[in-house]
């Protein structure tokens, strides 16, 4: 069974940097894309980034553009998403899944969730 465990996030002023690490289990990290998601307060959960399955494809939604970076680390079998200015906009429980390995275009992330959802991980910015 395809599961993660994300961790890493807390409470930050705005303009603030945290970094979350999202551990894979049950599988290996190169035989998938990954994408990092998150969900605020009476919103649906979606989409921000994605990273193809050997890292040199990188995709941000608009709002994390310039201040969120993903990336992976396959002797660690971890994804991580370094994000940094942070903004109260960006209050929300953060989680992370497996995508299609070859689902990332040039333009888009895949977002079809094939692991099982973790229990994420808050990130509240606060002043």
């Amino acid at each position: 069974q395809l599961q993660v465990v994300e961790s890493g996030g807390g409470v930050v002023q705005p303009g603030g940097s945290l970094t979350l690490s999202c551990a894979a289990s049950g599988f290996t990290l190169d035989a998938y894309s990954m994408g990092w998601f998150r969900q605020a307060p009476g919103n649906e959960r979606r989409g921000i980034s994605c990273i193809n399955h050997n890292g040199d494809n990188r995709l941000y939604i608009d709002s994390v553009k310039g201040r969120f970076t993903i990336s992976r680390d396959s002797s660690k079998n971890t994804v991580y998403l370094q994000m940094t200015n942070l903004q109260p906009e960006d209050t929300a429980i953060y989680y992370c899944t497996a995508l299609p390995k070859y689902g990332p275009t040039k333009s888009s992330c895949p977002w079809v969730a094939l692991s099982s959802w973790g229990l994420g991980t808050q990130v509240t910015v606060a002043s």
